[in-house]
């Protein structure tokens, strides 16, 4: 084998940049229909068309990536289904950001232009994040991309719409909806983010038109007050007998309402009445259905004051009219009070405006029977959540469900497949345009002019992908798609709409596991945001740490379900490991120059015994962990064998004979040893890292197309050898006592220590006289093992390990009274430092103020502080004796 030609030095950025194109052109990365193979899916959750890539995508992308090149080396035809979502409400925006700054706007231009201009944008910004996700490693089937929107996807739409109206499952109806009124369009129940806002509640009095005395109703919005139409109070509360049915007078307005009973009123809530506004709130909606009760519509779609607001409030902004209804109540007289509280407060998850519930004609889907097919999937197991918690997450809310509210007011999206007769009032829902009535044959036919929430669409994935409502081969084959990998926050946005969507439509759950993983928060435990600026880009990353080092830092961060926080420090120790790696692999493929594969191998050395045995180990190890979906265990497993094992032990054990005077059979023997170890750790890594590993891997003998192509490592049982392991691990302890002895007593590497290992006759003592070698070559020590020793050494330190006493005799190798010195005077130091703490810690004052992390900081402070204090005394004690 010639010489490797490999750079001293690792750099990331010019290995990505060569091996992804080629992975991609030879069309590694593509997957097709194959009976001869067991079939693996993954559709990606598609990004938005308007996004560019974030930490929360970095993760969850990685973790997809590293299932699929798994599995693909495991032999299975692994398809990678990847994709962008047109984003109905975020991609309208931009493009009316746009208008604007050329002084216009989408009703100015119309909404065939104006469609004209977003398919223009999504063309030349919509390739932005598959550009990055190239840049992240991910080996998706980019041959078979799709778009929510492109031709099959809107096929899929209006087949899924016409039949769910058929079924009578899809209605339209009046209803109390979200309305965001910077979008200017409805939002969903599940896209309503509820923050913590300091509000208050004002205490009205709502006199009886008798002018008999007045009910006391308490609320947090005065201005909807305008819109009330009766005040409610539970049927058994005692307080209001007798009064039930009577007039009130609505103050300001003068509008006579009625005093109702109703059980939805909780009696030891404020003062038990509560004023009602069906127009405006969902549960007065409710209660109004109930009586009977008028619905009057006071704030408008911009959020401002209508006209049945009244003259003196109409136009106004409904905070400004919060305000000036207050003033006026309060010099009315039906002011009582007001109270300071902290209230959950609805805002739009796009545009963080606060949300205004409104009474509104809009698409609903029924629920119900949807969810009840997917409630028994999930109890039946036909789909598994891992974390096994999230399955009571998803069951609850599928079990509370209410109609899912499918219209938009957007132009950008799915439009609705209905047409309205205006000669006869017929609707009409069709795939196809509709030009002449069916009923009344008029022409004058007018489409609904709103388009399908975006995530409509996007529940219909893993099966339209795949070319539904056609029935081709790849949705035979690839259908129940294998897992799901995704974030907990979108169990509901999403997850639970595939599942109803995928049984209603394919008569099975659209994929058999869902695995879950947590958010990416900061290094504070806070989520990244806009708002705080604490965003981590994950490009940023990859030019400065390589695409490996930000996978392998997400991927060991993780567990199941938790949310991570995203730490440089963690991120430096991955580019640490890189490059650890790479320097070992460097050192093997310098030392090969005369190797050629296929020659007969000497006799394995206890050391070549132990470390193929632990690579078994390792193999089954890592696929075990995969198979349990615990990723992130498996590339801490995968870390500690190639960075300590590997590494720093069986490396330098190899030397000697890859150095030393030696035959060339047993340099041959080190040399196919490493290189197999290698080799297959590499594979076992690869998914995880896999610009790295392809690059080392191509320079390694015997190199195929890629590593991509590489078999999966399977573990030898035949290889595994215990008793290797056990044996080893004896003489390594022993190794790292005399190490540990020559760094705790500043000993010069330099210098040779003699080791006296005392350990009776037994199995032990004939493994460590076996092995004497490479305790002395791995901890620079001349070793001689005793029975027992004739005296113990003065002025030696001493360790116990696996049963084997080890002694270093101090004396000539450091100057005693020098290191007593340094020790006395870091012990001296020492003390302070925790009487201080001590101090603290017994201070009541202290006790009872601090905050009990702070206190908890210090008692661990005290521990650490203490376990110091008793290992420097021991150290004394070893140089200068017991008397010190």
């Amino acid at each position: 084998m010639a010489k490797a030609d490999i750079p001293s030095t690792y750099d990331p950025r010019s290995v990505e940049d060569r091996w992804y194109p080629y992975w991609e052109k030879g069309g590694f990365f593509h997957a097709g229909v194959n009976p001869d193979q067991e079939p693996f899916c993954i559709v990606m959750p598609p990004p938005n068309v308007t996004g560019q890539l974030h930490m929360g995508h970095a993760l969850d992308y990685t973790l997809q990536d590293i299932l699929t090149r798994w599995r693909r080396m495991q032999g299975y035809s692994s398809l990678w289904v990847p994709g962008t979502d047109h984003a109905g409400i975020a991609t309208q925006a931009k493009v009316e950001e746009q208008l604007a700054k050329e002084g216009t706007n989408r009703y100015e231009l119309g909404r065939e232009a104006f469609l004209e201009r977003a398919w223009a944008w999504k063309e030349q910004y919509g390739s932005r994040i598959t550009a990055q996700l190239r840049r992240l490693g991910a080996s998706c089937d980019w041959q078979r991309e799709r778009f929510t929107m492109d031709e099959g996807c809107s096929d899929a739409v209006r087949e899924v719409f016409i039949k769910l109206f058929e079924r009578g499952l899809i209605y339209r109806d009046y209803y109390i909806t979200n309305w965001c009124p910077k979008c200017h369009t409805t939002i969903s129940d599940i896209e309503v983010e509820h923050i913590e806002k300091p509000g208050h509640f004002w205490y009205l009095k709502y006199p009886f038109k008798d002018g008999e005395g007045h009910v006391i109703v308490a609320t947090t919005r005065p201005e909807t007050m305008l819109g009330d139409t009766a005040v409610a109070v539970h049927p058994d509360d005692e307080r209001y007998t007798g009064l039930i049915g009577k007039m009130l007078v609505l103050p300001l307005v003068g509008r006579e309402m009625p005093l109702i009973a109703d059980e939805y009123v909780d009696p030891s809530f404020g003062t038990g009445a509560v004023k009602i506004t069906p127009a405006h709130d969902p549960n007065d909606f409710e209660v109004g259905h109930r009586h009977g009760l008028e619905q009057i519509i006071v704030i408008d779609k911009e959020g401002k004051m209508s006209a049945e607001a009244g003259p003196r409030y109409q136009g106004l902004d409904r905070y400004d009219c919060r305000k000036k209804i207050v003033r006026d109540l309060e010099a009315g007289g039906y002011l009582l009070k007001t109270e300071d509280l902290s209230h959950g407060v609805g805002h739009c998850y796009r545009c963080n405006t606060v949300i205004e519930p409104m009474l509104s004609r809009q698409w609903f889907v029924k629920m119900k029977p949807l969810a009840e097919q997917a409630i028994t999937a999930a109890k039946a197991g036909d789909v598994r959540f891992i974390p096994e918690r999230f399955t009571k997450v998803y069951l609850g809310w599928m079990e509370n469900i209410r109609d899912w509210c499918i219209s938009r007011q957007l132009w950008w999206g799915h439009r609705i497949p209905v047409w309205y007769c205006k000669d006869c009032d017929e609707m009409i829902a069709s795939k196809e345009p509709v030009s002449q009535c069916p009923k009344c044959g008029g022409t004058d036919l007018e489409q609904d002019p709103d388009v399908l929430d975006t995530w409509f669409s996007s529940a219909l994935w893993p099966f339209s992908t795949l070319g539904w409502p056609k029935q081709t081969i790849e949705l035979a084959y690839y259908y129940p798609t294998s897992v799901l990998v995704t974030g907990r926050d979108i169990i509901f946005f999403w997850v639970a709409r595939m599942i109803f969507s995928g049984l209603a439509f394919m008569n099975d759950v659209p994929f058999r596991v869902v695995s879950i993983h947590g958010m990416v928060l900061d290094a504070l435990g806070r989520k990244m945001s806009k708002s705080l600026g604490n965003g981590v880009d994950p490009i940023d990353v990859i030019e400065s740490h390589g695409a490996d080092s930000l996978r392998f830092m997400l991927v060991t961060s993780n567990t199941p379900g938790n949310d991570l926080r995203f730490n440089f420090e963690k991120l430096d120790g991955a580019r640490n490991f890189a490059n650890k790696l790479w320097n070992a692999s460097r050192f093997v493929l310098m030392n090969l120059e005369d190797y050629e594969p296929g020659e007969r191998h000497g006799q394995y050395t206890l050391a070549d015994r132990w470390i193929i045995s632990r690579y078994q180990n390792l193999t089954e190890e890592v696929t075990r962990l995969l198979e349990s979906y615990e990723l992130g265990e498996a590339a801490r497993v995968l870390y500690e064998f190639i960075w300590n094992e590997f590494c720093d032990w069986y490396i330098e054990l190899a030397k000697p004979r890859l150095y030393g005077k030696t035959t060339p059979q047993d340099r041959y023997t080190a040399q196919s040893v490493l290189t197999a170890v290698l080799k297959g750790t590499l594979e076992l890594l690869h998914p995880f890292m896999p610009f790295i590993t392809e690059e080392i891997w191509q320079h390694l003998p015997g190199k195929g197309l890629t590593i991509m192509r590489a078999s999966w490592p399977v573990a030898r049982k035949e290889l595994s050898d215990p008793e290797a392991e056990r044996q080893m691990g004896m003489l390594m302890e022993v190794t790292k006592a005399v190490r540990h002895i020559r760094s705790e007593m500043n000993v010069p590497p330099g210098k040779q220590v003699e080791a006296f290992l005392e350990v009776p006759q037994n199995a032990s003592r004939e493994v460590l006289e076996r092995g004497t070698g490479y305790v002395q070559s791995l901890a620079n020590a001349k070793v001689a093992i005793y029975d027992a020793l004739p005296e113990k050494p003065e002025q030696a330190a001493h360790a116990v390990t696996r049963g084997v006493e080890v002694f270093v005799p101090l004396k000539g190798l450091i100057d005693i009274e020098q290191e007593a010195a340094r020790l006395r005077k870091e012990l001296a130091g020492l003390e302070k430092d925790l009487a201080r703490v001590k101090g603290k810690l017994n201070n009541q004052g202290f006790l009872s103020k601090a905050p009990a992390d702070v206190i908890e900081k210090e008692r661990k402070k005290e521990d650490e502080l203490t376990g110091k204090q008793t290992a420097i005394r021991e150290r004394l004690s070893m140089l200068v004796g017991k008397n010190e």
